[in-house]
Formats: C-alpha cells, structure tokens, sequence
C-alpha cells in the first residue's frame, strides 16, 4: 500500500476541504458568542411548548429599542436571544414584553459578558493555540533527538494541527452561515481538545518513523515513512473509531444543548486522524526530498516549447 506515493492526492483533498470553509469565513460565517464579543445571553422557556419564529421576535426585540439582536430556537419550546449587555431592569422589560406578545414564558438563563471581557477572552484563546503549537514544536523536537533533523518532526506534527484547526474553524463558519450556530467558548474547548487529540496521533505516526528509521539506515527515506504509516494505519484507525462512533451516538441521541459542541468535536477528530495518517507524514517527505524546488519548474517539453 502505497500511501506516500499518492500524497499529493491526499494533499489536494486537504485542500478541497478547507478553502470552502475560509471562503465562508471571509464572508462572515463565523458568528463569535458574547464569550469573545460581550453583551448579554438570555434564554426563555415558553410554557405552551413552542417557541415563536426567530424573526417575530427580533421585530418585538427591535421595538423595545433593543439593537442588532440574535435569535435562535432551542429546541421547540425555548428561544434564545444575544444582544447588547443588559442590565437585570432590561432583563426583565424584555421577558415580561415576549410573554405578553408569545405566550407565557420563564427566564432559563440569563449572562452578561462586558466587551473588554470578551476582547480578553479571544486574545487568550488565541494567545494559547500559539502557545500550544510552540510547545509542540520543542517538545517533538527534543523528543526526536535521536533522529537527524529531529526539528522536522515537531514542525511538521504543528502543520498537520494547524490543518486540524483550518477545518474545525471553516465547519463552523459553514455551520454559522446555514444554521446561524455561535462560536462560543466551548466551541474553543472543543478546538483545544482536537489539537490535543491531532498530536497525540500524530506522534504514535512519528514514533515508528524514528523506530525504522534508526534500524533501517540503508533505506530510502520515503520508503520506511510509508512502511512505518501503514504499520500504524490499523491501530489508528481503530483507535479514532471507538471516539468517533461514541460521538456520533452522542450527537445523534444527545441533547440539543450539546450538538453544536459534539458535532465540532466529531468533525475535528475526523480531520486530526485523516491528517497524522495521510498528511504529517507525507510533510516530512516532501521536505526531505525538498519537494518545493520542483512544484512551479517547467518540464522537458515545456521548456522545449518555449
């Protein structure tokens, strides 16, 4: 099985899959929660058991003077509404008026986050993805020391992770754009939680790479990174099968509070276990054999064209 050989396929589909997404995050798909922009969070439970349309209620909302409100269904009885912060006077201007227009309702949940708050929370969020992926880097690195160009290997493992977060990142803008879903902070969670899990495969990858590579001097590079993939192909595959049906089941026949956290979860180990397999490796490869020197060369019958 020949899975090095075929990497530019692998690497092509990469692609496939990511530029959709940063082209719906260019037009605005990524809609971050009050965790990183601030305002307040209210969340009301009609008790007829069916929540009135998104629409109806941001023409109530606007009517109250409350500005460039977020409407979402929760389920079908409850809605839930981002705006700017509100005090608990408002909070209560503002349940008291949908249950007049709606139907009776109660207050499920009720947060504020002020704006210097939110900035906070999204410069730590990405303070500690850079952070994480520095750490990597030398961890691998002194890890790997045994190996030559031990560095590589920590490099290549934060471009796989990094390919992991581009696909996270453009499935929720692609999720926010359809489905108007937010970006809150758990689906930074689930973000952290995919990095995590996109090393940790990797590094079971690597690992044989440097166990061939150290008994088998005399072979060519790209022989022993495919040899040491497909040794290893079995056990991660089976390994990011056991998380991924558990989430899939979680997603299905869990709670709808959940889904948008499962689903981010689900989509992410899929790409972190497709990338150690077909891509960090592949990286290591392509920069042994200096690769990029040839990606833009034109061949024999070109230049003879010319």
């Amino acid at each position: 099985m020949n899975i090095i050989g075929k990497r530019y396929w692998f690497f092509g589909l990469s692609l496939a899959i990511i530029i959709p997404g940063m082209i719906f995050l260019a037009m605005g798909g990524l809609h971050p929660a009050i965790d990183f922009t601030g305002g307040s969070l209210l969340q009301l439970k009609f008790t007829s058991g069916q929540a009135p349309q998104p629409a109806s209620v941001e023409l109530a909302l606007a009517r109250l003077g409350i500005t460039g409100p977020s409407v979402q269904t929760v389920g079908t009885d409850s809605i839930a509404i981002q705006a700017q912060e509100m005090d608990t006077t408002t909070k209560d201007k503002v349940a008291k008026a949908l249950s007049s227009e709606f139907g009776a309702a109660t207050v499920t949940q009720f947060e504020s986050v002020g704006p210097a708050l939110g900035s906070e929370v999204a410069q730590r969020a990405a303070g500690t993805v850079a952070l994480a992926a520095l750490a990597i880097t030398l961890y691998i690195t002194y890890a790997f020391r045994r190996v030559p160009n031990a560095f590589r290997f920590g490099i290549a493992a934060v471009v796989a992770m990094i390919h992991d977060v581009l696909v996270v990142i453009g499935g929720e803008a692609i999720l926010g754009h359809f489905l108007g879903w937010q970006a809150d902070s758990l689906f930074l969670t689930a973000l952290l939680t995919v990095i995590g899990f996109s090393v940790h495969d990797t590094i079971v990858v690597f690992d044989r790479i440097r166990e061939n590579e150290l008994q088998y001097k005399r072979i060519p590079f790209e022989t022993i990174v495919n040899h040491s993939v497909v040794q290893t192909l079995d056990r991660s595959i089976n390994t990011s099968l056991t998380v991924l049906l558990t989430l899939l089941a979680l997603a299905i026949f869990g709670g709808v509070t959940t889904r948008h956290f499962i689903l981010i979860l689900l989509l992410g180990m899929a790409s972190g276990t497709y990338s150690s397999i077909f891509n960090a490796a592949a990286i290591l490869v392509v920069w042994e054999n200096r690769e990029w020197r040839t990606w833009f060369r034109r061949g024999p019958a070109q230049a003879s064209a010319a």
